[in-house]
């Protein structure tokens, strides 16, 4: 039996920092308007607080905190958290110009982050360890009597606790007595492991205040560390959508959250928020521009996509097999991948996907086939869903013809310091008319000879130019192509926002040195030539 966790506690906070940490990570900037479309969007997910930013550090997040105020967004789940730093050194709180600016904000809740590392102190501060407790409590005290909640983040506290723990726990106990109503524990650097993580907040539990965690994923181990913590008591947990943020990043909120609620059956967000998460994930990485990676845990596209064939075969009998939850759950979908891996039950339940009935074995086993030497050829259907789609209706007889191409013949003529000459000349039937047209280009002037040919009469996009130093002819060859004619988008026939999710994966860059399957969607592509 596996082991149980412990009960949830009568308050637990899921606090996201997206628009304040996150918004730290590299290449990522976020105005006014980017944060006000990301708050809506963390308060449809349904997190308990909003980090908005940093009042007075910048004018955007400055400008932010205006518009909230002035009631650019209201709030239905969350509350708004303004973020700050203890008073400078050798300041009263009450005449420091960044904590005004917090205290100013109108947001309910300030986070202080406060140094609980001795060497942070006295080398980044430059003050004694005493000013510092100080400035702890000046800070606290002087928000909690403006009228603010206040929770406190306690930055580098477990490197601080490794290196000198009495200082590291003093500052807890002292940002406790003076009101914080939370004290954070923070894995700046993000280097913890769970072990350690798990050890130093056992210790940090017995100052008797409520505690929180904040880790970072430099080590791999941001989620992992902060269920530790939680494991241990914390709370109050913070990360970021996407794990947005510093370095490599905060821990990622949605994992977290679908562990606690999933695995640990603690219900955190409203009912029914947690099958928005995938939507709304990708909603975000729409705002910042950041590509979201397909294989995050949970919200990833790839998080529920099957290659293997042995997996596909399982899937058909119990899609748990090989699936820890089910998609649904979050808002995810399972996909099955086509590839040189593919069994016959990839490429049945593909089908079924795709619309089409593929229950025969033998037909299924010919497709199966045909993927196989295709992919061997140096074609890929993993990312490519029309033009695997292509292949089932030419296997099943669903490719309509347009036009027929008879023969075609192309003379390049070339003399030095001149330009050179091409012209082509195709035979083909179109609409029920036998057509020959001839086309004329020059160097300088490159249109597509063929494509100039066959406009008239082509279902999709241009053909490729066609052209040679020598005079070639081609047979009779039939020409299909997917219906409607304009079919050639890799989208999935799902109007579902899921749905739509799924189709972003399948227009995803293809690996190098492959040719995409996909050139079956263009009409030159189409066109199986034989040279005589």
């Amino acid at each position: 039996m596996s082991p149980q966790p412990r009960p949830k506690p009568a308050e637990f906070h899921v606090f996201d920092t997206t628009l304040r940490d996150g918004s730290q990570q590299e290449g990522l900037n976020l105005s006014v308007p980017d944060k006000l479309a990301i708050a809506a969007l963390l308060d449809e997910l349904g997190v308990g607080f909003i980090e908005g930013g940093w009042p007075g550090a910048n004018p955007n997040d400055t400008s932010f905190f205006a518009a909230m105020a002035d009631g650019a967004l209201r709030l239905k789940n969350a509350q708004l958290v303004a973020f700050g730093f203890t008073r400078r050194v050798g300041m009263k709180a009450a005449d420091d110009p960044l904590t005004a600016a917090v205290r100013d904000s109108r947001a309910p809740i300030a986070c202080i982050v406060a140094k609980s590392h001795d060497r942070h102190v006295e080398q980044a501060l430059r003050t004694t360890l005493a000013e510092n407790l100080a400035m702890i409590s000046d800070t606290v005290q002087h928000l909690r009597a403006e009228g603010q909640r206040v929770f406190v983040d306690c930055e580098h506290f477990f490197d601080g606790y490794r290196e000198n723990p009495a200082y590291a726990l003093e500052a807890v106990r002292v940002a406790a007595e003076a009101g914080a109503e939370v004290v954070v524990l923070c894995d700046t650097n993000g280097g913890m492991l769970p072990p350690w993580v798990g050890e130093i907040v056992t210790a940090a539990s017995e100052v008797g205040v409520q505690l929180g965690v904040h880790t970072h994923n430099d080590s791999g181990c941001a989620v992992a560390n902060a269920l530790a913590a939680v494991d241990a008591g914390v709370m109050h947990v913070q990360g970021t959508v996407n794990g947005y943020g510093e370095r490599t990043g905060n821990a990622e909120l949605l994992s977290v959250v679908a562990n606690l609620e999933l695995k640990y059956g603690w219900p955190l967000l409203p009912a029914g928020s947690l099958r928005e998460a995938t939507r709304l994930a990708h909603a975000i990485a729409e705002v910042t521009n950041v590509p979201p990676s397909a294989r995050q845990p949970y919200v990833g596209l790839s998080s529920f996509a099957h290659k293997a064939g042995l997996h596909a075969s399982a899937i058909k009998v119990d899609p748990n097999l090989y699936q820890h939850i089910d998609p649904a759950l979050v808002g995810n979908d399972m996909r099955m991948l086509v590839s040189d891996m593919a069994g016959r039950a990839n490429i049945q339940i593909k089908g079924e996907e795709l619309g089409f009935d593929l229950s025969d074995r033998e037909l299924a086993a010919r497709i199966t086939d045909r993927v196989k030497d295709a992919e061997a050829a140096g074609y890929t259907y993993e990312a490519a869903d029309a033009s695997f789609e292509l292949l089932l209706r030419r296997e099943l007889g669903q490719l309509p013809e347009y036009f027929t191409v008879h023969s075609w013949r192309v003379f390049t003529q070339s003399t030095h310091g001149q330009e050179t000459d091409t012209e082509c000349t195709v035979r083909l039937t179109a609409k029920g008319q036998s057509q020959r047209v001839v086309g004329r280009a020059t160097a300088r002037s490159t249109p597509s000879i063929t494509r100039y040919a066959t406009r008239s009469f082509r279902p999709t996009r241009p053909s490729r130019s066609s052209s040679s130093s020598t005079t070639r002819c081609g047979s009779s060859t039939r020409v299909t192509a997917p219906t409607p004619p304009s079919g050639c988008s890799s989208r999935p026939r799902t109007a579902s926002a899921r749905g739509r999710l799924s189709a972003l994966a399948r227009t995803s860059s293809r690996p190098p040195g492959r040719r995409s399957a996909t050139r079956t969607c263009t009409a030159s592509s189409m066109v199986r030539r034989t040279s005589q």
